[in-house]
């Protein structure tokens, strides 16, 4: 990453503490927060979405109304995996971290968006290459380990039709794109915090063996799946902040994604 995206990523980074130390004396939250663009780039969790199959759906309950009771309360369940959710260590790789115990400053950091929409359009098994990964870096800089890498496929303009957004065919199987092993590889190599997708998982839909999951989530890298339309962030200069519920134990966890971007 140059010197010039690094400077974009001031703002949103001093966003989030507060205030940043200029030439001038300090720069206000209420200054910073006039210069950035804050986009959400996850799902509302509903009774009605799409889910990995075997997946659990939410269902809500009814507990209480303001008309008859003063208050709006319900209960509700869901799956680990439900809707845009954090992968943690620990749901492919024994006695890794848990979804709790992910350190807090890695649920953080620069986004480097790979577009790989137009391909994925042509072929919906589409597998990222580490050719795609090696372009955006001749374009922005290398990937640092600060990076969350979030690639954009384009299958989010498919939510929330299920039957559209799995893509089964005729036998069951899925098809939808997701990352190849070659570019897992690469990216645990450099040592990204994590890789996001807007794709119901991180492997290609016909994979049955989940070998990129294995692969990068024993690495200690985390994955987030189900991103919502992605298409208003840049290639390079947005800084991402992953808010999964802290379950302890869990394999992962329904999650608040928010993309800051300098205006």
């Amino acid at each position: 990453m140059n010197d010039m995206s690094w400077k974009k990523l001031a703002l949103p980074l001093t966003l989030l503490l507060g205030g940043c130390a200029t030439q001038g004396g300090r720069t206000s939250l209420a200054d910073t927060m006039a210069r950035t663009r804050i986009v959400d780039i996850s799902h509302p969790l509903t009774e009605k979405m799409p889910v990995y199959p075997g997946g659990t759906l939410m269902s809500a309950k009814l507990k209480g109304t303001v008309e008859k009771d003063g208050y709006y309360i319900r209960d509700f369940t869901v799956g680990e995996h439900t809707g845009t959710h954090v992968d943690a260590p620990a749901h492919f790789a024994a006695g890794a971290k848990t979804v709790d115990q992910l350190p807090v400053e890695s649920l953080a950091g620069p986004a480097a968006v790979v577009d790989v929409s137009e391909k994925a359009a042509q072929n919906a098994d589409y597998e990222v290459t580490v050719e795609d990964i090696e372009a955006w870096e001749r374009h922005n800089g290398p990937l640092k380990p600060q990076h969350i890498v979030l690639i954009r496929t384009g299958w989010a303009s498919r939510w929330p039709d299920e039957a559209r957004y799995g893509n089964a065919d005729a036998s069951g199987v899925l098809h939808f794109p997701g990352v190849s092993m070659a570019a897992s590889q690469l990216l645990n190599t450099r040592q990204v915090r994590g890789i996001g997708i807007d794709t119901l998982s991180t492997d290609p839909g016909p994979s049955k063996t989940f070998e990129q999951h294995r692969h990068f989530l024993s690495g200690g890298g985390y994955h987030i799946e189900n991103l919502a339309d992605l298409s208003a962030l840049p290639a390079d200069g947005a800084y991402v902040v992953v808010q999964p519920v802290a379950v302890q134990g869990g394999s992962g966890s329904p999650a608040r994604v928010l993309a800051f971007i300098p205006q």
